[in-house]
């Protein structure tokens, strides 16, 4: 199967993690152990008894800790559960940079989040301030900020180049040097147009330009403009950056996301969230059945409309 590129070879992509090494040393054989998550756990810094959002939220109310023992983690849950919120609470408190249309810091529609962020206690194995935070609706966001740039740029290099009409070719060079080399930079790093591509393109385009080795990665819904076969190439993408010492925290939906091997899930729909086994989730039960019963479905919703 192709995907973004690439050849996936299902047996080799669905292997569970290998085991530790064994080398063998003066002193007899070591295991060498795969590194730790950045993220260790969460907790509350004390006893917030704020009625309003977000700490009305029944999942924020009776958070006391949360682990990260996984290089992936998902949480999982019904809209309205409070995934999304913890995640934005996260992000805010790891001070991470927001894929958006606006920095996290400044999004005036996280300000809840960021008084939630104060209020959370976050416990590191390894501090990293390389990552970012993303959610779904933001990108599209995002895609309008870089072609705003790009016809920025564009209008700097056509103004310079009649200003600078009959000056020497030196002189001119050094005038457009700064905008040209910012608009190469983006349209090598994004590509010229993100929005010429369809929506879930567009989105792996983004994943893979910039996914770095070593960050802490936090995604709200990702599946969102993302085909079945996509989703397979953005789990191929966190595998590689896995293996590159990556983490990623994603709220999601997907039972195929759901299904990445040894990741950890959280279910929201239980107070307090509780750590659950794929084959238990409600989102994966659900789908099973329907693709194996759609008529069945497919009768009860004629009968509820007659």
């Amino acid at each position: 199967m192709e995907i973004a590129g690439r050849v996936v070879r299902n047996a080799a992509f669905w292997m569970p993690r290998r085991a530790p090494s064994i080398k063998n040393t003066p002193s007899g054989p070591e295991t060498q152990v795969a590194r730790l998550p950045f993220l260790r756990q969460i907790g509350r810094k004390g006893a917030e008894t704020a009625a309003e959002f977000p700490f009305s939220v029944p999942v924020v109310r009776s958070l006391t800790t949360l682990a990260f023992p996984e290089p992936v983690t998902f949480f999982v849950g019904e809209n309205g559960s409070g995934k999304s919120t913890l995640l934005e609470g996260i992000a805010a408190a790891a001070k991470l940079p927001a894929v958006g249309s606006a920095d996290l810091a400044g999004d005036a529609t996280l300000v809840a989040q960021r008084t939630l962020g104060a209020a959370l206690q976050l416990t590191w194995n390894r501090r990293t301030h390389k990552g970012f935070f993303l959610r779904a609706e933001d990108f599209f966001g995002f895609t309008r900020r870089l072609s705003a740039m790009r016809a920025e740029f564009l209008r700097e290099l056509a103004a310079i180049d009649v200003e600078y009409e009959g000056r020497s070719t030196l002189s001119k060079g050094l005038a457009r040097m700064p905008a040209s080399r910012s608009l190469a930079e983006m349209e090598q790093r994004y590509g010229i147009d993100l929005d010429a591509n369809s929506h879930g393109q567009s989105f792996l385009k983004l994943f893979q330009s910039r996914f770095v080795p070593g960050g802490l990665y936090l995604l709200d819904e990702p599946e969102a403009p993302l085909s079945p076969q996509s989703q397979l190439a953005l789990m191929m993408m966190m595998q590689d950056m896995i293996s590159q010492d990556a983490q990623f925290i994603v709220a999601t939906h997907s039972p195929i996301l759901l299904a990445y091997p040894g990741a950890a899930i959280y279910s929201f729909d239980a107070l307090p969230v509780q750590r659950t086994e794929y084959e238990e989730l409600e989102h994966v039960r659900l789908t099973k059945d329907f693709l194996n019963q759609p008529g069945r479905y497919l009768r009860a919703l004629r009968e509820a409309s007659e």
